[in-house]
């Protein structure tokens, strides 16, 4: 199973760097250029006409990546211990679905010339049917110790409290996906930014998955001490896609990077967004999630804070939001926006898995 691991992560980033510029000659063939708002930084004006709707690669290059990793290491056979699991094919579809939404959103936009793309109850009514779809789905499918892909009790690093039922449950999914597919469309604002903070958070998931299978209570002896063991249903099946979204993010970036050559889209970012949560989620690290994607949330809440401020005073806090832009218009180049900020996600991943490992040492 750990050789799965390696090839997805492998495989991700090979299909994605072959991949991408093909389809960056396609996009660019028809005219599927990106749209650059006129309030903007004035140094973003030149970006205009780059091809967008670029997390098609990374979300095929994933999918991709995953089943081939199963075939090349022969378990693709359903009844093999390391066959397709539901909680990693979940996860995908919760990805490829949020990708739907936001690809009908990029193509309205880009090829029906209409710039603020789907309707806003179009596109929330999208993400809401994707969401409730993977929040009820995540109920079912009992392994042989009645865990379920997901769990109705919240959880940090392990499930913890009274279960908040199946109906909270939903509502607290559709919350989750929601704001990280909303945190992920906010920082995606320059080169490269969104992309190369989430290949941190996955490289987080990737470890934890691991982790969290070899102190499996599935795998454990005894149980003397249950809070020293993860009830997690597909912990290392859950790392095989984060290994496989690590490469092919990592294979995007290649190419989005400054000066960008392609551009996720809301393609990209909300599908981004959803697999962050649906990891979160079926690894039972809901909480977590806020400080392994703290630059995501971050970003969101500079724009909270600039909305709520202007509407009650009259006053910005920020020369403009999200946050990365008001740093470039005091006059930080994107690039070095780009890398303190990607320094700033490093720090959170560095904290989030310190508590991750401190919750586990502490039950022991």
């Amino acid at each position: 199973m750990m050789k799965q691991i390696l090839f997805a992560g492998v495989l991700g980033l090979f299909l994605t760097l072959i991949g991408t510029p093909l389809l960056i000659k396609l996009l660019a063939r028809k005219g599927y250029g990106q749209y650059i708002r006129d309030d903007g930084p004035r140094e973003h004006a030149s970006k205009r006409g780059t091809p967008t709707m670029g997390g098609i690669a990374f979300i095929l290059a994933t999918v991709a990546a995953y089943f081939l990793a199963k075939v090349i290491t022969g378990y693709l056979d359903p009844k093999a211990d390391a066959a397709p699991t539901f909680s990693g094919l979940l996860v995908l579809g919760l990805m490829v679905g949020m990708g739907l939404v936001g690809f009908l959103d990029d193509y309205i936009k880009i090829v029906k010339r209409r710039s603020l793309g789907l309707r806003a109850k179009a596109k929330m009514a999208g993400q809401l049917i994707v969401g409730i779809a993977f929040a009820v789905l995540s109920l079912q499918f009992a392994d042989n110790r009645g865990n379920t892909p997901a769990s109705t009790k919240l959880s940090f690093i392990t499930d913890f409290g009274w279960t908040i039922g199946p109906v909270l449950f939903v509502v607290w999914a559709l919350f989750m996906i929601l704001a990280m597919s909303n945190g992920v469309n906010l920082t995606d604002g320059l080169d490269g930014l969104a992309t190369g903070a989430s290949v941190f958070v996955f490289g987080a998931y990737t470890f934890i998955g691991v982790w969290q299978f070899q102190e499996s209570c599935a795998n454990a002896q005894t149980l003397t001490n249950p809070g020293a063991c993860y009830e997690v249903r597909d912990p290392l099946d859950l790392a095989v896609v984060a290994s496989a979204l690590m490469g092919a993010c990592l294979g995007f970036l290649w190419w989005n990077t400054s000066p960008a050559k392609i551009f996720m889209g809301d393609t990209g970012s909300l599908a981004l967004g959803g697999v962050l949560a649906g990891l979160a989620i079926c690894s039972r690290t809901e909480l977590l999630m806020a400080i392994l994607g703290g630059l995501f949330v971050l970003i969101t809440m500079s724009v909270v804070i600039q909305v709520g401020s202007f509407k009650m005073t009259g006053k910005r806090v920020f020369r403009m939001a999200p946050l990365q832009h008001h740093f470039e218009l005091k006059g930080w180049s994107e690039v070095l926006v780009v890398v303190r900020f990607w320094i700033i996600q490093g720090i959170c991943v560095i904290v989030g898995l310190g508590l991750f490992y401190a919750g586990w040492a502490a039950d022991k």
